[in-house]
């Protein structure tokens, strides 16, 4: 019998996934190792606080708040602190050491990516972050390494578990998004500040991340577009019923043509979705990501978008991997960011859009708006109209229209133009539809 080699582990952070992970080594040393063909010895866990309270009661002798001494002798470094500094340096003095690195850290790798990511390539180490989008949904490898033949068209995900509750919550027990989001905070789904949710920054780091494996470009976190669902109320949301739709905060990454020439988009938006669509039936606080590829066609990956051992199972499916590269030795796989291509800002994008306008109800306001709407060279698909009494009991209508594809400065400036008339009282929405044709 061949002896296994041994590997010293080490864990920074004992937050909800740091402590899990934790655990799950302690448990399944054993296991993990035969999987690995090495043994993995958890060396120490940094904290901030060695008597702070934890979900999970670990060894208090693997406790330390030296995170520095605990890096050095390591030969796999865990990065589960999240934030970007202190993580940052760590990492890069992890790498620097000779250790190969995981992580779950997004806002670091949409932020400082590139920086890590060439660190790593200087000195033949491996940087492992399965973790960072969508929990435990494997995503990551299959872009990088399963697709890696493949021309990956597009990726249309629901990739923050916060929003997804709350816009279901709202669209099943129509719920104002104050009420949801206050049953979010309540399970534990929302942060105290749920701004990095509902403002769509976690969301836009994820597609930075997705968009840069997809495509093959350094995709900097500034040239995300980025919209949240704090404008998104219930009328919204009823409307969209009506018409079949269901309201999805999405990430969206495609490959687009400008000019005869490749070129990428990437943005997060409330969106309209078809309900016949697989990311409509997405409920509660999951995850999933559709991806369209040349070859393999049309995939779609779901699952538990966040929770501690839910994103363990992603970790330690790195450690792994980490664990069996050292075994079986030669350095790291580089990223692949050598496309380059531009990156469009949101004004060169199409879609179809569903804009609501509250107008005045009397005879020549519909050719007036779809006079507007031609001139702007948007096309109307179809146009729903409700009346009702206005606030001085004059009667108002309300307009519902669907766009045909319209590129996206046209429908912009299209709107201001409506919005300017005499004869649109309030442009209540405007949202965009994706996942039908």
């Amino acid at each position: 019998m061949i002896d296994q080699r041994h590997l010293r582990v080490a864990l920074l952070g004992a937050g909800s996934v740091g402590s899990q992970v934790a655990s799950l080594l302690l448990q399944h040393g054993d296991e993990l190792a035969d999987r690995a063909g090495a043994t993995l010895e958890l060396v120490g866990i940094a904290v901030r606080d060695v008597d702070a309270p934890r979900d999970v009661d670990l060894p208090v002798e693997l406790l330390t708040t030296d995170a520095e001494a605990l890096i050095l002798g390591a030969d796999i470094v865990i990065e589960l602190m999240g934030g970007i500094e202190p993580a940052r340096g760590y990492l890069l003095e992890a790498i620097n050491s000779g250790a190969d690195v995981v992580t779950a850290n997004k806002a670091l790798l949409a932020t400082h990516g590139p920086v890590i990511f060439d660190a790593a390539d200087q000195v033949g180490a491996q940087v492992y972050y399965e973790a960072s989008v969508a929990g435990a949904i494997p995503i990551i490898r299959p872009l990088r390494d399963s697709l890696a033949g493949d021309r990956v068209q597009r990726i249309m995900g629901i990739v923050n578990g916060t929003t997804n509750f709350i816009l279901d919550k709202m669209d099943a027990e129509h719920l104002t998004l104050e009420a949801a989001l206050a049953e979010a905070t309540a399970l534990g789904y929302a942060e105290a500040d749920p701004t990095a949710d509902i403002g769509g920054y976690d969301a836009a780091q994820k597609a930075a991340i997705l968009a840069g494996l997809a495509f093959h470009t350094t995709v900097p976190l500034e040239a995300v577009h980025r919209e949240g669902i704090t404008e998104i109320d219930k009328s919204m949301i009823d409307a969209a019923r009506k018409a079949g739709y269901v309201v999805k905060l999405l990430a969206v990454c495609e490959r687009l043509l400008e000019a005869g020439e490749e070129a990428i988009s990437v943005r997060v938006y409330p969106a309209l979705v078809d309900r016949k669509h697989p990311l409509a039936s997405v409920h509660g606080a999951n995850n999933a990501v559709f991806v369209q590829a040349e070859a393999a066609g049309d995939l779609m990956f779901y699952g538990a978008g966040a929770g501690g051992i839910q994103t363990a199972s992603a970790v330690l499916g790195d450690v792994v991997s980490a664990a069996r590269r050292h075994v079986a030795g030669g350095v790291g796989v580089a990223e692949s960011t050598r496309a380059n291509l531009p990156i469009l800002p949101i004004g060169h994008v199409s879609t179809r859009y569903q804009i609501t306008l509250e107008v005045a109800d009397q005879t020549g306001v519909l050719a007036t708006i779809a006079g507007i709407l031609s001139d702007g060279g948007v096309s109307v698909a179809t146009v729903e109209q409700t009346t009702a009494a206005g606030v001085d009991g004059a009667p108002t209508a309300r307009l519902v229209i669907g766009t045909h594809t319209a590129r996206e400065q046209d429908l912009s400036d299209t709107v201001d133009h409506l919005a300017a008339s005499d004869v649109v009282t309030r442009v209540a929405s405007v949202l965009r539809v994706e996942g039908s044709n």
